[in-house]
């Protein structure tokens, strides 16, 4: 457990982007410590004597950078479920606690999954392009019910899309770090069997943590073994992709269709062919933020600073080795 300062409150650094507005509850912080709120450009000045770094920004790197000006540091809570950004060596290594925002996107990104099925198999962007051209298409779409579907990553947000899917009549598997049954996803198949698990798949959902290990998991040779009829929904980290492999299997009807939450480089390049691709759904990595979502990160912070400030132990304590939070 982080020490607390005694004799001074504690100075907790905020770090966020002019686009990003401060914590709705930024008074009920203040209230328990002396805040620094600074952009990446200050972050090093802001770290020195500092105890806690709230990652707002939870996209920005720019901890790596400064590094060395964080020695009174003992937590950093990062206002995002992945934290593969900030997971660099020197951290991973150090004693300062890790948390993040397990729970917050739950169940938003299982509805985004389940409109994106919905949507791929109902023929829902199709549609849109036939309505701008004046088309009227009468024409058949694909049921849903009892289609299979697999999901990479088995942590809470991989769990709730794993109820609300079979919830409408979808065939659920998982695929998690061991092989194993589960109340919610029956079959878990081990990471290592990803391109036999995929085979009988319909959609393939990857909502896993960006790790060594997971890093371009979906490669050619998992592309290959997909049907190609079969639909690959990611919304967890661009990079667990081989993008090339994926571009070539959707070029050359390997792969029926992709929709993509987020990719390997955002915002995605003009240059990337997935823009004009009729088979892609792009969505500008928004999969979990939900109306109110801001306001939920602030209270979920909140909460800890509370309970750090009274030496209890804190929730969502990620595991810096494995990237996640453990038996989430």
């Amino acid at each position: 457990m982080p020490s607390v300062p005694v004799n001074a409150p504690p100075v907790v650094v905020m770090l966020t982007t002019p686009e990003r507005p401060d914590p709705y509850n930024l008074e009920a912080i203040r209230a328990l410590a002396e805040v620094r709120i600074t952009d990446a450009a200050g972050l090093g000045e802001a770290l020195k004597g500092a105890d806690v770094l709230l990652l707002w920004d939870f996209f920005s790197q720019a901890l790596e950078s400064v590094w060395s000006e964080a020695g009174q540091l003992s937590w950093v809570h990062a206002a995002a479920a992945g934290v593969d950004s900030i997971l660099f060596p020197a951290f991973r290594s150090s004693g300062v606690t890790l948390t993040n925002a397990h729970g917050i996107f739950d169940r938003p990104i299982a509805e985004f999954v389940l409109a994106s099925i919905l949507a791929h198999d109902k023929q829902l962007h199709h549609s849109k392009t036939l309505q701008r051209r004046h088309v009227w298409d009468h024409r058949d779409v694909q049921g849903t019910h009892g289609q299979n579907v697999l999901i990479v990553g088995t942590g809470g947000i991989g769990r709730e899309t794993a109820r609300l899917l079979a919830a409408v009549g979808l065939q659920v598997e998982g695929v998690g770090r061991t092989a194993r049954t589960d109340p919610d996803f029956g079959t878990i198949h081990a990471s290592t069997d990803l391109a036999q698990a995929v085979t009988t798949a319909d959609h393939v959902v990857l909502i896993a943590p960006l790790t060594e290990q997971t890093r371009g998991m979906v490669n050619e040779d998992v592309l290959a073994a997909m049907k190609p009829s079969a639909h690959l929904i990611n919304v967890g980290r661009g990079a667990l992709i081989d993008e090339p492999a994926m571009i070539r299997a959707l070029q050359n009807g390997a792969l029926a269709a992709a929709s993509l939450d987020v990719v390997v480089e955002e915002p995605l390049p003009d240059s990337s062919p997935l823009w004009d691709m009729e088979q892609v759904h792009l969505s500008a990595h928004l999969s979990g933020n939900a109306s109110g979502w801001r306001e939920d990160l602030a209270d979920q912070f909140l909460q800890n600073l509370q309970q750090w400030s009274s030496s209890e132990a804190m929730n969502n304590v990620v595991d810096k080795k494995s990237g996640f939070v453990p038996g989430k």
